[in-house]
Order: structure tokens, then C-alpha cells, then sequence
């Protein structure tokens, strides 16, 4: 099985997807705010509504809480003050629900011991899962990025894009509906991580997961998003949102069109924004 099926290619006239506003929300920030023990006050208070398939991405200069904000949507994190809502319930209730959530941080995490296969099959096993009924799901989400030709590998015998794939396998081996990626390509060459990238938004598709993307990219984030959220810092905080409204999946021909590089000059301007010492937030 390849790794992503191949899609059509870019097309400017197709149709893009259902608009996030006319989609539910999986998750709801509610005037969210998070100081530390030490006194830092990490993100001013945070109103956000990711709509359930949306592929958004945080972004903005290093300090500016993006991190902060996907621990906290991930339930790493408690807030001080205000509420975060999974499906419009509490975090509780979603593994109750049968809704799963995945984590990819910016290291790969592998257990160097354990072959690539029973690093992914790891979260089914926490789970207490039957051997029998977990193989199947492993060696799929193994063959999904690419790796069924080093599932009895280690770790160290794995280039490190080789490594973040199996990390990806393992987050997605459980099916999870919210998918949260913390620079997950930051360390890899651009080749490798332009690949890593096409895999992505393909498997995104693919399986309409919704998942939220902390980048330093502009490259990346516009090529991956359907939205963008431009943080700005001292406090953390939402400077400015973009909707890449284009269709999908996208491709190479996504990267070379005019409308790919005048996303990539806006956000960039945004960006400069964001990292003065004044900034404010703008809608």
C-alpha cells in the first residue's frame, strides 16, 4: 500500500471546502487565559472556534504562546481562567463519546528498544487492546506514511524523517478525530519536510481530521492550512486570522501558483506585525 494515494492535480477553478463557519465546532476556546506559577502570563485570554475538519495552524514569534495554546487544547495544560469545550463538552466526555485525541510533539519519541511496529502498536496496548485485534490497525497506519518496508526496524536504523512518520503512525493509529501537532517538521531539511508535508494534507483529506499545526513556516502554513492564526506575544495572544481559502488537497502546483506566493507575502507582513513590541490585536 503507498504511503498516501495520489490526488488530482492543483486545480484553481475546483471547489474548496465547506467553510468553517458553516461547519460544528470540535473545539471552543472561551476566553481562555493562562498564567504560570512563577507569575508569566503566558496567553491573554483566547476566544477561538475550530470547526470540526478544519486544518488550522498557529503561528507567530517564538514566545507568543502557540505551544501554550495546543497544551491546553490538548488538556496538557488547565487554564486559569476561562473553559475550553471538545465537541461542545467537557474533555471528559470524549473518550466516552468514542472520540479519540492524538498528540505528535516536536521530537519523535520512539522507544529506541522497540522496532518501529511495536512503537505504534503502543497506544493500543495502554489501551489493553487483543494482539489480534491490534495488528491489522497497526500495520495500516504503518503503510499510510510509507514505512511498511521498515516495520521491523529501529529506530536508529530510521533517517529522521523516517522517525517522524512512524510518530505520525502511532498518533494515528488509534483514529483519532483531533489531530495536534507541535512542529512536527521544524529539525528536517526542506526536501523532506515539503514530502512530509504532501503526506499530510492528503492523509487530512483523506480522513476529514480535524487537526491544529504549530509552524515557524509560512511556507508550510499556507500550504497546509485552511486557516491561520497569526499570535503575537507579551501576552500570548491572536493578532490576525487567515482563511487559505483554496482547494483541496493541494500539491506542487499549490507552491508554484501566484495566489500560493501572494498568501505567503501577506502573512509574512502579518508575521513583521506581530513581532513588533507594540503590536496589538487586530481581527
Amino acid at each position: 500500500m503507498n504511503a498516501l494515494l495520489p490526488g488530482e492535480p492543483f486545480d484553481e477553478n475546483a471547489k474548496p471546502m465547506t467553510a468553517a463557519s458553516e461547519r460544528p465546532p470540535a473545539v471552543e476556546v472561551l476566553s481562555a487565559e493562562k498564567v504560570f506559577s512563577n507569575g508569566t502570563r503566558g496567553l491573554a485570554p483566547i476566544d477561538l472556534s475550530i470547526a470540526d475538519g478544519e486544518f488550522l495552524t498557529l503561528i507567530g514569534p517564538s514566545g507568543c504562546g502557540k505551544s501554550t495554546l495546543l497544551k491546553l487544547i490538548a488538556n496538557l495544560l488547565e487554564p486559569s481562567d476561562g473553559r475550553l469545550l471538545w465537541w461542545r463538552g467537557d474533555f471528559a466526555q470524549v473518550g466516552q463519546e468514542g472520540r479519540h485525541l492524538a498528540f505528535v510533539f516536536q521530537e519523535p519519541t520512539l522507544m529506541p528498544w522497540a522496532r518501529v511496529e511495536a512503537n505504534v502498536r503502543l497506544p493500543l496496548e495502554l489501551a489493553d487492546m487483543p494482539r489480534a485485534k491490534a495488528d491489522p490497525l497497526v500495520k495500516d497506519a504503518i503503510a499510510r506514511v510509507g514505512l511498511s518496508a521498515f516495520a521491523r526496524h529501529y529506530p536508529r536504523q530510521l533517517s529522521g524523517g523516517m522517525k517522524m512518520r512512524a510518530s505520525i503512525a502511532r498518533a494515528l493509529v488509534t483514529s483519532p478525530n483531533l489531530l495536534l501537532m507541535d512542529e512536527p517538521f521544524g529539525a528536517l531539511d526542506e526536501f523532506t519536510r515539503n514530502k512530509l508535508d504532501d503526506d499530510l494534507v492528503r492523509l487530512w483529506w483523506e480522513r476529514k481530521l480535524t487537526t491544529i499545526f504549530v509552524t515557524h513556516s509560512i511556507y508550510e502554513a499556507v500550504f497546509l492550512s485552511t486557516r491561520i492564526i497569526v499570535m503575537a506575544a507579551n501576552p500570548g495572544r491572536i493578532f490576525r486570522t487567515m482563511t487559505i481559502d483554496q482547494p483541496q488537497p493541494r500539491d506542487q502546483g499549490f507552491r508554484d501558483s501566484p495566489k500560493f506566493a501572494a498568501y505567503c507575502r501577506e502573512l509574512s507582513t502579518w508575521l513583521a506585525e506581530a513581532s513588533l513590541p507594540s503590536t496589538g490585536a487586530a481581527s
